[in-house]
């Protein structure tokens, strides 16, 4: 047979046979003529015999494979089918993702969580959004890669706005490995925890706001079991009791709230066991004094009351409370205040009434010393009476400034006659078990300041040397003189080099401690008993010192006494300026004067004075009558002079009745006292001068002439 027959011959084999074939070809290729179609075919059923029984086995064991394949896929199925089932049930939210953050799986809480429907989920990529923020989903890439990288569990809790809703999410993220141990996918399972963290929330709130309000709160907090063991001490109670919270936690309240009566100086009734026996809120004595740790006393104010529980029973009890030491104090001085008002208002009204009867004996004295020669024998007599006169004056000033119804004259003045005065005084009110020395320089310069201040200062400072000697007596010394301090002997910077008056009030009394002396310029400070001061007083001295420019130096020891220094600047030219204004002689005119003042003696006091100096005067008791007749007249007059406090129409109005006629009429207002106006004040209704009385004659007539020329 020529092979190039065998071109026709279709051949079905399969791979195993491919051998024989290759060596069939290479036989054909030779032309052998001695292999024959026939071997070939042997050789070819044989081989097709041996395979396909060997395909048909194959083919039962592959049935078999497909079959326990099928019965797995089933089974797999139903297994996925109950998970499926279980996972959609589950108020969990799942969700799983591929390494390219697609989701593969979102159960039906997640689906409802993301308010959207599956088809909108499967399948979709994280990057596609499903409400949140870009910053979100980058976060959850940046977990699912650390699971992948880790194939670890990662548990996060989350806070993230979606679709315009604030949720609050507690996360498990798992590893899912196929068959080779690799992670595969990442299965995330989180719960919604936003009502429970805004609980959480709101108790931490809450929590928070009860603590800050415990610790800001100006009274102290102590809280206590039903035993009396402390379990809660705030800041406030730290502080006054001077235990702190660690000391104090589980202490007995004894031990920490020690309190006695203020009257009785007993220990008062424990506050917790009375708040448990009454069951309620009971408040303490007023009058309680709570005994810190380092044995300080303040006095408080406190109550307690009964914390319960949701079943009404009596769990501890609070106590709250509050140091009232200050306020004590500022209701003590403000009773005090306004004892002092009420005693200003009458000694007010004496001074006034005291003016009145001092104006005409002034006036009249001063009248009577003009018409006796110098030789008279009667001169002596009439200069005793006006130097008694003056003195009358300046206790009247005294006493409208004690009663703040004179405001502070700053002007240039002689210590020495204020020092003596102020002497005399305390002299008259002190026991004669306590000596007084004096040692009052006449040569001492003036200097600029408040007679009454310097008056007050000098009282004060001995007023405190009698109550350090009243048990026991002593010696009470009082000096003045002109010193020089130099740069190096100034006690305070606002002191300058120069002279000055350096005023000294010693005693020989108790003394004062060392720690004590550092506060006895603190207002309200002092170591007096009840009813001897209201700690003020040196406190007012320091501060009118300081105010001119002066010092004020303490030196005391105990047993031994105390000594104050006081250094006030001097002013060098003074003596001479009140000695060219003393020398000034009256000043006389021819000008008619309207006349008006209640009180009759000083009507004829004034009228004959007046008259001695050319005026001619038109005189009236009455301010309605003195009213009608400027009315009747308004030309007539050159200056008015009234009173102010008088009845039916008080020089005030007087005045403005009479600007109203003749608004360039001069007005001159005198006065005992006033409360209500001011020298600025009248001068700023058209008045234009005002006078206090008793009135000295060289004033008035000064006064007069100034609003005449002016």
């Amino acid at each position: 047979m020529n092979h190039h027959h065998l071109s026709n011959i279709r051949l079905v084999v399969n791979m195993e046979i491919i051998t024989d074939i290759a060596i069939l070809c290479q036989f054909l290729k030779t032309g052998s003529s001695s292999i024959t179609i026939l071997i070939l075919n042997k050789g070819l059923k044989r081989q097709v015999k041996l395979r396909t029984e060997k395909l048909n086995s194959a083919n039962v064991q592959l049935k078999t494979e497909i079959a326990e394949r099928e019965q797995a896929e089933e089974a797999l199925r139903e297994s996925e089918g109950r998970f499926r089932a279980a996972f959609d049930s589950a108020k969990d939210c799942v969700l799983i993702w591929d390494k390219d953050y697609n989701y593969l799986y979102a159960n039906q809480s997640a689906i409802d969580h993301f308010g959207t429907t599956p088809d909108k989920v499967i399948g979709r990529n994280i990057r596609d959004g499903l409400g949140q923020t870009p910053y979100f989903m980058t976060l959850w890439m940046s977990r699912i890669d650390k699971v992948f990288e880790t194939g670890k569990v990662l548990r996060v809790q989350d806070e993230q706005e979606m679709m315009g809703r604030l949720y609050y999410t507690d996360s498990i993220i798992s590893p899912i490995y196929a068959l080779n141990e690799a992670v595969s996918s990442v299965c995330v399972v989180y719960r919604d925890v936003t009502e429970l963290k805004k609980t959480e929330i709101a108790l931490s709130q809450e929590k928070e706001r009860l603590l800050v309000t415990l610790r800001s709160i100006g009274d102290g907090v102590i809280t206590t079991d039903t035993k009396g063991r402390i379990t809660l001490i705030n800041k406030i109670a730290e502080k006054l009791t001077g235990w702190t919270q660690v000391e104090a936690y589980e202490r007995d309240i004894k031990d920490v709230f020690n309190i006695i009566n203020v009257k009785t100086g007993q220990q008062c009734e424990n506050t917790v066991e009375k708040v448990l026996k009454a069951k309620s809120v009971v408040e303490p004595s007023n009058y309680t004094n709570l005994i810190a740790r380092d044995g300080t006393e303040r006095m408080i104010a406190n109550s307690g009351a009964p914390i319960f529980n949701i079943n009404s029973e009596i769990i501890g009890v609070v106590l709250v409370f509050r140091d009232v030491t200050e306020k004590n104090k500022i209701e003590t001085q403000l009773q005090q205040a306004q004892k002092m008002e009420s005693i200003g208002t009458l000694a007010g009204g004496i001074a006034h009434d005291f003016n009145n009867i001092l104006f005409p004996i002034v006036g009249h004295t001063e009248m009577l010393i003009e018409d006796f020669l110098e030789d008279s024998p009667y001169r002596d007599s009439l200069n005793e009476i006006y130097t008694a006169g003056l003195r009358a004056r300046e206790l009247v000033q005294q006493i409208l400034a004690f009663s703040r119804q004179q405001k502070n004259e700053i002007k240039r003045i002689k210590i020495q006659p204020i020092f003596r005065e102020a002497l005399k005084m305390i002299r008259s009110t002190i026991s004669t078990t306590i000596d007084i020395n004096q040692n009052i320089d006449t040569e001492c310069s003036a200097i600029n300041a408040d007679p009454i201040q310097i008056h007050q200062i000098i009282m004060n400072l001995a007023i405190n040397a009698f109550h350090a000697m009243e048990d026991d007596g002593g010696t009470l010394t009082a000096s003045l003189k002109e010193v020089e301090l130099g740069e190096p002997d100034l006690i305070n910077p606002d002191m300058k080099p120069g002279n000055y008056a350096h005023l000294v009030v010693a005693d020989t009394g108790i003394g004062i401690d060392k720690d004590v002396k550092e506060k006895i310029f603190d207002p309200f400070f002092t170591t007096k008993k009840e009813g001897k001061g209201t700690g003020m007083g040196l406190s007012v001295v320091h501060g009118i010192v300081t105010s001119m420019g002066g010092a004020i130096q303490v030196y005391s020891k105990l047993g031994k006494g105390t000594q104050f220094n006081l250094y006030f600047p001097v002013e060098k030219n003074v003596s001479e300026d009140q000695k060219s204004q003393a020398e000034e002689p009256f000043r006389r005119g021819t000008e008619q004067i309207l006349l008006v003042d209640d009180e009759e003696s000083i009507i004829k006091m004034e009228k004959r004075m007046l008259e001695r100096w050319g005026y001619h005067i038109t005189p009236h008791t009455s301010s309605i009558e003195a009213l009608e007749t400027f009315r009747s007249t308004p030309d007539k007059f050159d200056l008015v002079i009234t009173d102010m406090a008088m009845p039916a129409m008080p020089g005030n109005k007087l005045s403005a009745e009479l600007i109203k006629i003749r608004p360039d009429i001069p007005i001159l207002l005198c006065t005992g006292y006033s409360e209500k106006f001011s020298e600025e004040k009248v001068l700023s209704v058209g008045i234009k001068g005002f006078l206090f009385k008793p009135i000295m004659m060289k004033d008035l007539s000064k006064k007069m002439r100034d609003v005449l020329v002016k």
